[in-house]
């Protein structure tokens, strides 16, 4: 026998990009710096924003050089391997490898400190 009752539906519902988006306010008046903030969905936009600033506030590191010269490394490597597939095999192309990390992760290292000590300049300045 069919059920003559529906099943309770969620209060919340995904959009196409995966976010979950409530219902809009049914209980208190938002406040004054809700209002200010809020959007369509009743999320605010702030903290996404907020963090993306504080990220390039944060001083380099060795470890986020180094990350970021293996990823250099494994490029340079499938390019090497792909573009010089007929002069030199896969595996002479694997001293490229240390060599790209030795000259990329203190370039990378120096780059970001000196755009981090711009940054850093500009905020005082502008105060």
């Amino acid at each position: 026998m069919a059920r003559n009752t529906r099943t309770r539906r969620t209060k919340h519902r995904g959009n196409a990009a995966g976010m979950i988006e409530s219902r809009g306010r049914t209980g208190r008046k938002p406040t004054a710096t809700e209002k200010g903030s809020s959007d369509r969905g009743g999320g605010s936009r702030g903290p996404s924003s907020g963090s993306r600033k504080n990220r390039f506030d944060k001083p380099p590191t060795w470890k986020s050089a180094a990350v970021r010269a293996v990823v250099a490394a494994a490029i340079v490597y499938a390019i090497s391997t792909v573009l010089l597939n007929k002069h030199t095999s896969p595996l002479n192309n694997l001293i490229l490898v240390p060599i790209v990390l030795i000259v990329y992760m203190p370039m990378i290292y120096y780059t970001d400190l000196f755009l981090y000590r711009r940054r850093l300049r500009k905020k005082a300045e502008a105060r």
